[in-house]
C-alpha cells in the first residue's frame, strides 16, 4: 500500500516555474535519491508528500515516475501506486558482462602504449583514494573511483566504449551503493593497484586479468549480500534456481 505521513526531507525541492522544468526537476530529485538509497528498493512512493515537498502540484510528479519507470528505476502498479523497483541480479550480472567486456579490453589495449602522464595520472589518482578512504569519505572515493575509470577510457580514445560502459556502469549504481563499505573500498582500491602495476610493466595480459578480477570480485560480493538481504532484490530466487 501507498506510504503515509512521509516528508521526504531528502529531497531538495529547487525553483522552476515552468511545468515542463518541474517534471526535470521532480525526475532529477526522485532519481538521485533511488541511486543514493534514500529511497529503498520496493519503496512506495506517495505522490501527495512527494508533490508538497517539491513544491509542485501532482502532475509532474507523475510524470517524473513514467520516466523513471522507463529507465527500470520505478514500478507503476495498477490500483496500488508506485514504487522503487527492486534490484535484480540478473540486470547486474548483466551490465557487469558489459563492462568485463569493455574494461578488460581497454587496459589489454592500451598497456603497450600508455604514456607516462597517464600512468602518473594513475598513480595520483590511487593517492587519493587510499586519503579518501582515510577520512572515511564515501562519495570523494567514488569520485575518484570514476576518474580512474574514466581515465582509461579516455586513453583508448574510442567514444562508442565509452558511452556503452558508461550506461552500463550506472546500471550498476545502486548496487556500488549497497556495497559502500570501507573493506569494499579498500579492496577495490588494491584491485585498482594491481591494474596500474600491470600497466606500468607495459604487460596487457596481466592488466586485463588484474581488471577482470576487479569487476568479477564486485559482483561476487553482490550475489554474497544479496543472501542477507533477500528484500531488495527481485530475482533472488529464481537466479538461485537458474544455477542448479
Amino acid at each position: 500500500m501507498p506510504a503515509s505521513a512521509v516528508t521526504y526531507q531528502f529531497l531538495s525541492p529547487g525553483r522552476s516555474a515552468a511545468p515542463a522544468g518541474a517534471t526535470a526537476r521532480v525526475h532529477a530529485a526522485l532519481r538521485e535519491a533511488i541511486v543514493q538509497l534514500d529511497l529503498k528498493p520496493g519503496k512506495f512512493l506517495d505522490k501527495q508528500a512527494i508533490a508538497a515537498r517539491m513544491g509542485v502540484s501532482r502532475f509532474p510528479v507523475g510524470e517524473a515516475m513514467n520516466r523513471l519507470a522507463a529507465e527500470g528505476l520505478v514500478d507503476i502498479i495498477p490500483q496500488s501506486g508506485s514504487r522503487v523497483t527492486l534490484i535484480k541480479i540478473s540486470d547486474a550480472r548483466e551490465n557487469m558482462f558489459f563492462r568485463r567486456a569493455l574494461e578488460v579490453e581497454t587496459v589489454r589495449s592500451i598497456a603497450g602504449r600508455a604514456p607516462s602522464a597517464l600512468l602518473d595520472q594513475l598513480r595520483s589518482n590511487l593517492r587519493y583514494q587510499q586519503a579518501a578512504i582515510g577520512a572515511q569519505d564515501l562519495k570523494g572515493f567514488h569520485t575518484f573511483d570514476l576518474s580512474f575509470h574514466a581515465a582509461l577510457q579516455d586513453q583508448l580514445g574510442y567514444e562508442r566504449v565509452r558511452n556503452a560502459t558508461e550506461t552500463a556502469r550506472l546500471g550498476l549504481e545502486r548496487v556500488r551503493r549497497l556495497l559502500n563499505t570501507r573493506r569494499r573500498l579498500e579492496l577495490t582500491l588494491a584491485e585498482h593497484e594491481a591494474v596500474v602495476t600491470a600497466l606500468e610493466k607495459r604487460d596487457g595480459e596481466a592488466a586485463a586479468s588484474a581488471m577482470h578480477r576487479h569487476l568479477d570480485a564486485v559482483l561476487a560480493e553482490l550475489e554474497f549480500f544479496a543472501q542477507d538481504r533477500p528484500e531488495l532484490f527481485a530475482d533472488l530466487n529464481t537466479m538461485k534456481g537458474s544455477e542448479t
